[in-house]
């Protein structure tokens, strides 16, 4: 049985492969002009302003210039899209329409799967409903018109999908029972609830602005819902269902998350319409909480993205508290934190309204560290001009210090706390320490790659040049080892290609089993032009092999020489023998340079 489901997996995997057009996946992501037989654009994995990024179809690999990420196109999704290597599999399948072959499911699994299909699809029909009531009927007028005075444009309503809930009680439930959905379903998706009396079922969204929200593929797990007038409450979210939890989803996250990689940083705003109107102006890296605190759950998310994450909640005082909060979840996760502050006490859609898009820009620019605004509101929410005061002060900033990384920045933030306290600073120092015990926090790996400037020696392009032709014939690998041990000239990256060359399999299918370092090694290998430098193949062979058995020569020759430096000094005459290995080797090399 095991063995028949291997069977179909790497039938699956086979099929998806084959159907798999590289520069289809990657110009989804990144715009790429054609030059030769190749294709160049802008790295979407570090910043750049000269394209690096290079594109072979005809091979089907991928490869920066600039930062070394390298592969083919199931490489390309896992990178860009933070997945796992058969989760961009399962991501391109779904995308060609390929069912993954699975095991057999237990009766109350196949239930569950059917209940999610089921309320996925629902969802689908209401994001359509509410659009179309919205965009193509007088029901929608008032929507519209609410719409329009907040500058949300047309482009920006398709975008988001956003809709309107007619004014009516059942106007969704009645239709959607006409198409064959059950109450059942209605219910379990919290679109509906039950009548009190005489049964029967009512809309639970009526008259409001109804955003749809998404997981981070994009499939709509719920909906919010905004009045228009002053009336409660403001805002109505999905109850929790099997696919809506607000402590796991942050809102435009599926829209963002390429320009969170981009940029390098996350906005994080408080609600669906700040998250709107940011994107709208042409700031995506922006997302929403649904109403509900930052979680360490949004952390992770977001950090498998970008570390740099910039707060831009309300300014009034429950913004600042609920940014003081999201702070707290963040200490010691390694995040670059930062605060937006929006000027006279707007929200971040009100001052784009008033001031426009730049201006908002221009202001992300300005985000104050954690610590700066940690320090401003103890400063402002303590009386530290008293002694208690200023114990209770040095006891909230505690915890900012201990996060801290850098010994030179915890110095100056020590000086400036010392003098807005009036202490000393040896005191302000000693305080904190007690209280909190701070040290250095490990910085996390960020996902954001870096450009690397990498200076690749005689023996790396060699090793490069044996990997691309031993791809096209594996008859080249043994007879290199005829000549030279590759395991002692080579590094362990190269030699985890050839180790996986050995298998037989094609070099775009090694990509699943090769670490990063090595899929990037092997796709510069067959992409670079300039490894053969003007050579014919055959000349490039004859060099490399010469470069590899040259280095392995002056390996012999440091070795045999100390060894025979041993034997000397310990009175031991095998250090003949040594000597004329070493005289062997040198007279070798020789005869290698007169060539």
């Amino acid at each position: 049985m095991a063995a028949m489901q291997n069977e179909r997996l790497q039938a699956f995997v086979d099929e998806v492969a084959a159907r798999t057009d590289l520069l289809q996946v990657v110009q989804a992501y990144v715009p790429l002009k054609r030059k030769g037989g190749r294709y160049w654009g802008c790295c979407p994995f570090h910043q750049e302003k000269t394209p690096s990024f290079s594109v072979e179809p005809e091979k089907g690999f991928f490869y920066c210039f600039g930062c070394h990420a390298g592969g083919n196109a199931f490489k390309f999704l896992s990178l860009i899209e933070n997945i796992s290597y058969f989760d961009a599999i399962k991501l391109q399948a779904e995308k060609l329409g390929i069912e993954m072959p699975r095991r057999k499911l237990s009766p109350a699994e196949e239930k569950r799967e059917r209940e999610r299909k089921d309320l996925l699809r629902v969802n689908e029909m209401a994001r359509d409903f509410f659009h179309n009531c919205l965009t193509l009927t007088k029901i929608g007028e008032p929507g519209r018109a609410y719409l329009a005075k907040r500058g949300i444009t047309e482009a920006t309503i398709k975008a988001f999908s956003l809709g309107f809930a007619p004014p009516a009680w059942d106007k969704l439930s009645a239709a959607f029972q006409k198409r064959g959905v059950t109450e059942q379903l209605l219910l379990g998706s919290g679109l509906c609830l039950p009548r009190r009396e005489g049964g029967g079922i009512y809309d639970r969204f009526r008259g409001r602005m109804m955003i749809p929200i998404a997981d981070e593929r994009g499939r709509v797990v719920g909906f919010g819902g905004r009045v228009l007038d002053d009336s409660v409450p403001k805002y109505l979210n999905t109850p929790e269902t099997v696919l809506f939890n607000k402590r796991y989803l942050l809102f435009g996250l599926d829209r963002a998350h390429h320009a969170i990689v981009r940029e390098g940083y996350a906005i994080i705003v408080e609600g669906y319409m700040d998250a709107i109107a940011v994107f709208g102006a042409g700031v995506e890296n922006v997302v929403a909480t649904l109403g509900t605190a930052f979680t360490q759950e949004h952390a992770k998310k977001l950090m498998r993205y970008a570390t740099r994450l910039i707060f831009c909640y309300d300014s009034d005082e429950a913004g600042q508290s609920a940014t003081i909060r999201a702070l707290s979840i963040l200490q010691n996760t390694g995040a670059e934190v930062s605060v937006l502050r929006v000027p006279d006490g707007k929200d971040p859609d009100e001052f784009i309204r008033k001031n426009g898009a730049d201006a908002f820009r221009a202001l992300t620019k300005q985000a104050v560290s954690l610590v700066d605004f940690r320090m401003e509101y103890v400063l402002s929410h303590t009386r530290h001009d008293t002694l208690s005061g200023k114990v209770q002060a040095l006891h909230q900033m505690g915890p900012v210090f201990q996060g801290m990384r850098g010994g030179a920045m915890r110095t100056e933030y020590i000086k400036r706390l010392s003098s807005a306290l009036m202490l000393e600073e040896d005191v302000v120092r000693d305080e904190l320490a007690r209280g909190t015990g701070y040290v250095e926090a490990e910085p996390a790996r960020s996902p954001i790659r870096r450009e690397v400037r990498r200076v690749d020696t005689a023996l790396d392009k060699a090793g490069r040049v044996l990997i691309r032709l031993a791809s096209e014939d594996s008859g080249k690998l043994s007879a290199a080892e005829a000549i030279v041990p590759l395991e002692s000239v080579l590094g362990s990256v190269q030699l985890e290609i050839i180790a996986a060359l050995k298998k037989g399999l094609p070099a775009t299918e090694l990509q699943g089993s090769l670490s990063d370092g090595a899929s990037a090694e092997l796709s510069r290998a067959l992409v670079d032009e300039g490894l053969l430098a003007g050579r014919t193949e055959e000349e490039a062979w004859r060099d490399a092999l010469r470069v590899l058995k040259k280095a392995y020569l002056n390996q012999q020759y440091m070795e045999h020489s100390q060894l025979a430096e041993k034997y000397l000094e310990a009175g031991n005459p095998a250090y003949r023998v040594e000597l004329q290995r070493v005289e062997a080797i040198k007279h070798e090399l020789e005869e290698m340079e007169s060539v």
